[in-house]
């Protein structure tokens, strides 16, 4: 057996034996915050809401399907404006017909869930290609819009609306 000398960086020695074990290192401390793999089963996932809309988003690889809540997405959404915005996040980045679009959809009316959807894919989208992120940021796809109806207050007829005065 030959002599070689190591160094143990740990204990600043010098150690004259071939079979030193190398030194133990701590466990690594579990991350901050805990995400969901970028991959389950194939397919990439994005939740968006919007007003009281909550929307599942899973993307994959694929010819271009676009599906909302078991349905093509051209007979979900009746508005243009609404199939445009959708189209509109694939446009931008390049994936249009290149991958796959499963919706499910929930709550909220059509145009609350057509921004919770938008919102959905483009998280989808980030976690699929980081890559596109600066894309998405660019045209605010990756951000949540906090708008919601104001509550109605009591003592009036609306949410800012006062009833009538009558000074007599």
């Amino acid at each position: 057996m030959t002599d070689l000398t190591t160094i143990d960086p740990t204990a600043a020695v010098v150690s004259s034996t071939a079979t030193a074990a190398p030194p133990q290192s701590p466990p690594a401390p579990a991350p901050a915050v805990r995400r969901q793999p970028a991959s389950a089963g194939n397919w990439w996932w994005g939740t968006g809401r919007r007003k009281t809309a909550v929307a599942r988003v899973r993307i994959r690889p694929g010819d271009g399907q676009f599906i909302v809540n078991e349905r093509p997405y051209e007979k979900f959404f009746t508005e243009e404006r609404d199939r445009k915005d959708l189209m509109n996040v694939l446009e931008k980045t390049n994936t249009r017909g290149a991958i796959d679009v499963h919706v499910s959809v929930k709550g909220g009316g059509y145009t609350g869930q057509a921004g919770a959807i938008l919102l959905g894919l483009g998280r989808a989208l980030n976690r699929y290609d980081a890559n596109l992120e600066a894309i998405l940021r660019e045209h605010n796809f990756l951000t949540r819009d906090d708008r919601k109806v104001e509550r109605k207050k009591y003592g009036q007829s609306g949410a800012r609306r006062r009833f009538q005065f009558s000074k007599r």
